[in-house]
């Protein structure tokens, strides 16, 4: 009941919205597991909020993966509807260390490799960067712009250094901007992660969701999105993608 009622007050709040705003946050979204997708792009669209995500081969809760055919006209309209998209690797590969040789160790999530540790030196770690911007580009005839995300935001100057000599820059999160998705909605529910984020997001701030995420029984997205982006215009944010803010095509 409690977040209903917080839910709705920022909606009505957000009739008298005005356009004007003096601080920008920036959403970014994660693939994850794909269930609130459409959820996500519903909301987006009906709030006039461009986002940026990033991409891999994920295992999709409905079936199949986040970059099969099956998923093509859902980033075609992404694409149209002026979003940005970078890399999350093509098969969701967790930094684990540094290697002593100059490679890195590595472990991916999906695909041949996946739940087997390997060392990578930076060609090859670039092939499982650029991999989603092949996919991409064949799914919706545009590139990926140049930056890329490290899955659990795990990385080491290494690895960053080796995105960045196949030309993709690696971001991040805000400490404020991590809003919780995948955390127990027993321990954090809805409404809880919906006033923490009111309460410290700041200008400049880049968030990190996900289009649907195992862990999470109450899902987040489709019940504190909107609310979220409604709550931050009334406090005079705009909404900008990370291509802007980094100066990146």
């Amino acid at each position: 009941m409690k977040f209903k009622s917080l839910a709705l007050s920022v909606l009505i709040a957000g009739v008298a919205h005005s356009k004007v705003c003096d601080k920008t946050v920036y959403l970014t979204f994660d693939t994850g597991n794909m269930a609130v997708a459409e959820d996500v792009a519903d909301i987006l669209k009906r709030q006039e909020v461009k986002a940026t995500f990033f991409l891999a081969n994920e295992k999709a809760k409905r079936g199949g993966y986040a970059l099969d055919d099956s998923w093509k006209s859902y980033w075609q309209n992404m694409v149209k509807q002026g979003h940005v998209f970078g890399s999350h690797t093509y098969d969701h590969t967790y930094f684990q260390a540094d290697a002593k040789d100059g490679r890195i160790s590595v472990k991916s999530q999906f695909g041949e490799y996946a739940g087997k540790v390997r060392k990578l030196t930076p060609q090859e770690f670039c092939q499982d960067i650029q991999a989603s911007d092949r996919r991409f580009k064949e799914l919706t005839g545009q590139n990926l712009s140049k930056i890329w995300r490290a899955p659990g935001g795990k990385t080491s100057p290494r690895s960053v250094a080796m995105g960045q000599s196949c030309g993709y820059r690696h971001i991040g999160w805000a400490k404020a901007g991590f809003l919780g998705d995948e955390l127990s909605s027993t321990t954090h529910p809805n409404e809880q992660l919906l006033k923490q984020a009111l309460d410290t997001l700041q200008d400049g701030d880049i968030t990190m969701a996900h289009l649907g995420i195992w862990s999470r029984q109450d899902p987040w997205a489709p019940k504190v999105l909107e609310p979220l982006i409604i709550g931050l215009k009334q406090k005079g944010f705009c909404f900008g993608t990370i291509d802007e803010r980094v100066g990146v095509r």
